[in-house]
């Protein structure tokens, strides 16, 4: 996704070097990437919860699997069961002719996947391909971190294994080519003979960008083949919203009561069994590693390890629905921090699309009928369209949501201080809650929906920093990292997104008394704070880093302010109405 004008040499020159990666801590070869100076609702504001108990970690500092089901036997049943429930008969005729591509995106999945179907039915030979694009592994747009870390990237091998191996069952393969789009696609239609190469269609600027090219250069072909795209991404489809996606509300809340009250939501495309053949082609081409993406990671035994693709999404719906019961006490424990139970944990196989939103939606229904429905299994579908109203706000607001002044074009002062900034990402800042979630997501890729908060309400209000920075550093390290969700709850948080409520500011210590009161979190992540009382840990003094700021620094106007008085100037020409498919 995000595109800078670094060379390809670095992606391509070590694509011969094999080796097996090994580990997971976040780390970046430096021989590979240059230096600069400069991975569901995560920014709502605070309310009130159970405190959840970890029970999986606390006392234990190995690493946990998500998901936990680890036995190739009963992983294999659980898939197996789901395929059989979302998939329909191999008698169903297809309707088209020829050969088509299906151009595989963030939609890493067979199950419930439109683009696939589509191209299936229209179709007598599919070939799915998935692009490598180099793109992907430079730098992101303002302050240089890698666009995907090396936790992602491992993440995304994973699931492009599991997509191959899962359409090899039925009747297909993945082609795997490295380069852009915009120059494999048109030379694979011309070669094959494709009529349309079908693909899910995206939102935002640099993935629209590639979107247009492609469409230019299958133009340019003697048979010109077609770019058809595909809707496929939300929990409510575009073309059922009760209004167009440019006139969305503004407030999440009218969002939500306008699409529950009005909308419907569509049920799981059923994919055949058989979905061959496919053209023959000798060299299928390999997953690459993450070395040879020129990232680099080393062991850690601590946190959540997730495991990417399609099956090991559907093994934690699973789990955490059916086997553990655990959606029953959603709402109750999702604001907890420590362990892999306290939330789904969808969000990585939802970015990559390795697990459909509609699917979840099936599965809450099919709980609601046969074991309970209550205030939890409606919370699940909440985040779930928070998730789409992220999706659709980036159609109305455009690269806005990139900006400094975000989409209200507010010109807030915001300082870019290296030293600040580097404390708060490699979790230096003397707070220990804010501290032990960086550590989090440095070692895991993954952070909780609390953890968001507060950092992010550190970052902006106590440090008074650029919250672009922040939001590029996520970008960077998250799993679960998409434009849509990310970008537009740090505008949220920053308060200069859509919604007109501002200065939402998290306490550090009321954070710490609430949702982690015993310290145990802290503890798990600086070790060194174990050996003090459990009512310490929040506040060690002088057995810890010294604050490198007092709280609300840089916001001496208000409680939560800005420490600049805010006007409605754009931060840069366009704003939301730029018709540019350049980002930012």
């Amino acid at each position: 996704m995000y595109y800078s004008l670094r060379s390809q040499f670095l992606f391509f020159q070590k694509i011969s070097n094999q080796s097996k990666p090994t580990s997971i801590l976040l780390k970046f070869n430096q021989n590979h990437i240059k230096k600069h100076l400069k991975n569901c609702s995560m920014m709502t504001s605070t309310s009130k919860t159970t405190h959840y108990e970890p029970k999986n970690m606390s006392n234990n500092s190995k690493m946990c699997n998500v998901p936990c089901v680890t036995d190739p036997n009963e992983m294999d049943g659980i898939v197996r069961q789901a395929f059989e429930r979302y998939s329909s008969s191999s008698t169903v005729k297809r309707q088209g002719k020829g050969v088509c591509i299906v151009w595989f995106r963030n939609d890493l999945r067979v199950l419930d996947n439109d683009a696939l179907f589509v191209g299936w039915n229209c179709s007598e030979m599919v070939l799915p391909v998935y692009c490598v694009d180099p793109r992907l592994f430079e730098s992101t747009f303002s302050f240089g971190f890698p666009k995907t870390g090396a936790l992602r990237a491992k993440f995304l091998t994973e699931c492009l294994a599991e997509l191959r191996k899962n359409l090899q069952k039925r009747g297909l393969n993945l082609l795997i080519r490295h380069g852009k789009p915009e120059e494999v696609l048109p030379v694979l239609a011309k070669t094959y003979g494709a009529h349309t190469i079908y693909a899910q269609k995206e939102t935002c600027s640099e993935e629209l960008n590639v979107e247009t090219r492609v469409q230019k250069g299958l133009g340019q072909l003697i048979t010109a083949a077609k770019l058809q795209l595909v809707w496929g991404s939300t929990l409510y489809h575009l073309d059922d919203l009760p209004f167009d996606a440019r006139d969305i509300p503004d407030v999440y809340t009218q969002f939500r009561k306008s699409v529950e009250s009005k909308s419907k939501i569509r049920g799981c495309v059923k994919i055949p069994t058989s979905l061959g053949p496919s053209p023959e082609i000798d060299d299928w081409g390999a997953i690459p590693s993450v070395e040879q993406l020129s990232l680099h990671y080393e062991q850690t035994d601590r946190g959540l390890a997730f495991i990417g693709g399609e099956s090991a999404a559907l093994c934690r719906v699973h789990e955490y629905f059916w086997k553990k019961d655990l959606l029953k006490t959603y709402k109750e424990t999702r604001n907890g921090m420590l362990g892999p139970d306290y939330s789904t944990k969808f969000s990585p196989w939802l970015a990559s699309g390795s697990l459909s939103p509609r699917f979840i939606y099936a599965e809450v229904k099919k709980y609601e009928r046969e074991r309970l429905a209550n205030d939890s299994t409606y919370w699940v579908l909440f985040e779930l369209i928070w998730r789409d109203y992220f999706r659709f706000l980036s159609i109305k607001c455009g690269n806005s949501i990139f900006h400094l002044g975000g989409p209200r074009r507010l010109d807030y002062k915001w300082s870019q201080d290296s030293a600040l900034f580097d404390s708060w990402k490699e979790g230096k800042t003397g707070y220990p809650l804010v501290d032990a979630n960086m550590k989090e997501l440095a070692a895991t890729g993954f952070m909780s929906n609390r953890g968001r908060q507060i950092v992010c309400s550190f970052l902006v209000r106590d440090m008074g920093i650029d919250w672009r920075m922040g939001a590029e550093w996520f970008e960077s390290c998250l799993l679960d990292y998409d434009p849509c969700s990310n970008y537009g709850n740090w505008t949220y948080g920053a308060g200069v997104g859509n919604d007109p409520r501002e200065d939402r500011y998290f306490s550090i210590p009321k954070q710490a008394k609430v949702y982690d009161p015993e310290g145990e979190y802290v503890a798990y992540w600086l070790p060194e704070l174990k050996r003090l009382p459990k009512d310490k840990r929040h506040s060690p003094g002088f057995s810890y880093l010294k604050p490198i700021v007092p709280l609300k620094y840089g916001n001496s106007g208000h409680q939560g302010g800005h420490n600049a008085t805010s006007s409605r100037k754009p931060d840069r020409p366009g704003g939301s109405r730029s018709k540019s498919y350049t980002r930012r």
